[in-house]
């Protein structure tokens, strides 16, 4: 790999799960970049990655001072990149269901496209230990805002996600204000509007192990509703940013 690396983790109460993630990330390549986005967890896990940071050039820490959203989250993160010499953006998940080994792919396939999504509703991608009712939640999310939208893409909801620069630097992070399943519909639908390109490539997602999800009926509903506004707002996407 030869393009700079910053893969983005937001941060709440993950003292069980970061040490792990962070260990297996610093095996992968060793121009990876780690920044943690910790708002304020009561368990000590900015405590911890700090720790780590200091004993580590590669492990950085943006601490925020209380839980302000996933979305926002990865916006302060992929701010404080652009802001520095990145070329490569990832999200990705503290709860290690985003398993580090499908980095290689990511970085190989980046190559040929602006985007790469690690997918979980195409040929070879999964979900391993998720309750049923979650499982569907997630695909007829996807699945409606594929439709409502007009796209290709086949998970529209996925947070295992590459960008290059470029596509952060266009699409007016500005303006984007959604959150959760919200937030990473309207970041791959803004980036379709400017003619960026995407490429899906199957994962297996394993739900966590320890640690409580974050997801919200809020979080759900908005997604539902604001993909309307999205669509609505189509003209506008393509000429802002």
């Amino acid at each position: 790999m030869t393009m700079k690396t910053l893969i983005v983790i937001p941060t709440y109460n993950e003292a069980d799960n970061v040490e792990r993630l962070l260990g297996r990330l610093m095996n992968v390549d060793p121009g990876i970049e780690v920044l943690v986005v910790d708002d304020n967890s009561p368990d000590g896990t900015g405590d911890l990655v700090g720790s780590f940071a200091r004993k580590n050039p590669r492990i950085h820490l943006l601490r925020r001072p209380g839980k302000q959203g996933l979305g926002p989250a990865y916006l302060a993160g992929f701010q404080w990149g652009l802001a520095r010499d990145y070329d490569l953006f990832m999200e990705m998940d503290a709860d290690l269901s985003h398993r580090p080994r499908y980095l290689p792919v990511f970085f190989e396939k980046i190559k040929n496209c602006d985007i790469v999504v690690g997918s979980r509703w195409m040929r070879g991608g999964k979900i391993v230990n998720w309750p049923v009712y979650r499982v569907l939640l997630s695909q007829m999310a996807s699945l409606y805002s594929k439709i409502i939208l007009g796209v290709s893409v086949n998970d529209m909801t996925a947070g295992y996600i590459c960008y290059r620069r470029k596509v952060l630097e266009t699409i007016d992070l500005d303006n984007i204000h959604s959150d959760g399943y919200c937030f990473q519909i309207e970041m791959k639908y803004r980036a379709l509007q400017k003619g960026f390109k995407i490429i899906e490539t199957p994962i297996l997602f394993t739900d966590r192990k320890a640690g409580d999800s974050k997801i919200s009926r809020h979080i759900v509903f908005e997604a539902l509703l604001k993909v309307w506004w999205f669509r609505f707002q189509k003209n506008r996407f393509r000429m802002t940013g």
